[in-house]
């Protein structure tokens, strides 16, 4: 069928002319600044291979069937990989989701109640953001980390009837910032709502074995939920919700996104189980990674650029090129030199903000870090 909707044609039209236009990105071979890929592990044949025996080692040789959990689709990997993740995040339970989308989409959508309120960072990824919508509850936003804003929303919005959900990220993915978690949680206390902390960005980076940030500040037991997605730290598919057994229970019975849609597969699970023991002991890859965040952030100093990036101590660095036009011409101009960097146009970010957006890695070196960084100081306009 030829035909295609006037309206939707249109949509594509203008997106086009704001030169916004949406398009699957060739294979690059550069210097990797681009992939979530923090630790390296998503390249990593040992962890591939370490998957790969221990289903043979274990018996799990076939595929098994396929479906819903809750129908064919519970494979007994399931328990075991949902007990290692609940036990390295010191959480009563763990629920593994296909992937951090769904993950939000789940909990969002299912746990707040009509008359409730979730107050959201005005920053909050998609995923959040949709989950929110197919909510009954009504939703703010709060201005980005701004913590006096988020209290002047609960003593607004605090009824007796209500129950009010705060919803934040430990590292936001566009900017790589992290908001004071610690007030958060004692406004959570104070007024008794029930903070919810995506973490996706965080595992493997932040604390002392990659746990993230809530843990590195010894939060675990006063959080409602967070959710880990592996795709980026652990470099492999899939999530999942921490919290008490109860939430365990009642997304089982009420989450859409895990209920009606088909489980992962044996070797999906065994990689998960397989990456959280491979951060364990690959001490060396964190510790590589936080010294290149560091030296990233000395060289910024050093060469005077620190003011166009946006404050991060995390593996997310965001430099603030404004227009969708320039903003591709630099990564262009950086592709070319070698580096696989990739521009953030609006609307992904609010116009004005547009970014080339850098992710650091333990595999990254002193010299690749240092060469990407001086091309800033030849570009025109800086």
């Amino acid at each position: 069928m030829k035909r295609f909707p006037e309206a939707l044609l249109k949509q594509l039209q203008k997106r086009q002319e704001n030169a916004a236009l949406r398009e699957l990105p060739p294979t690059f071979s550069g210097i990797d600044f681009a992939s979530n890929d923090y630790l390296g592990f998503a390249q990593s044949s040992k962890l591939f291979n370490a998957a790969h025996q221990f289903l043979i080692q274990n018996g799990y040789t076939s595929n098994g069937a396929t479906g819903s959990r809750l129908l064919s689709g519970n494979h007994p990997l399931y328990s075991m990989a949902e007990q290692t993740i609940a036990h390295f995040h010191q959480s009563e339970s763990a629920l593994i989701f296909n992937s951090g989308y769904d993950a939000n989409l789940g909990l969002f959508a299912s746990v707040p109640q009509k008359g409730d309120f979730i107050l959201y960072d005005e920053l909050c990824h998609a995923s959040i953001r949709d989950g929110i919508r197919l909510s009954h509850a009504k939703s703010y936003k709060f201005g980005h980390n701004d913590c006096e804003d988020l209290e002047e929303l609960i003593l607004r919005y605090q009824n007796q009837n209500a129950t009010i959900y705060i919803a934040t990220e430990s590292v936001f993915s566009m900017d790589g910032d992290t908001p004071d978690l610690e007030k958060m949680v004692q406004l959570c206390e104070r007024y008794h709502a029930y903070l919810i902390v995506d973490e996706a960005h965080a595992l493997g980076v932040f604390g002392e074995k990659g746990e993230g940030v809530i843990q590195s500040q010894n939060l675990q037991d006063r959080v409602f939920a967070r959710v880990m997605t592996f795709g980026k730290g652990l470099g492999c598919h899939g999530a999942a919700i921490l919290g008490n057994q109860t939430l365990k229970d009642y997304l089982i019975n009420f989450a859409r996104s895990l209920i009606y849609t088909t489980g992962l597969s044996p070797h999906g699970l065994a990689t998960i189980h397989i990456a959280y023991q491979q951060l364990l002991t690959d001490a060396p890859s964190r510790a590589n990674l936080r010294s290149n965040i560091n030296y990233f952030n000395q060289q910024k100093q050093l060469l005077g650029i620190h003011s166009l990036f946006v404050r991060s101590k995390s593996a997310i660095q965001c430099a603030i090129i404004p227009g969708n036009e320039k903003v591709r011409a630099i990564a262009r101009n950086m592709q070319a030199q070698g580096f696989d960097v990739k521009p953030i146009l609006s609307p992904t970010v609010p116009q004005g903000q547009e970014r080339l957006r850098m992710c650091l890695h333990s595999f990254n070196s002193e010299r690749e870090m240092k060469d990407i960084l001086h091309l800033f100081l030849n570009l025109e306009g800086f």
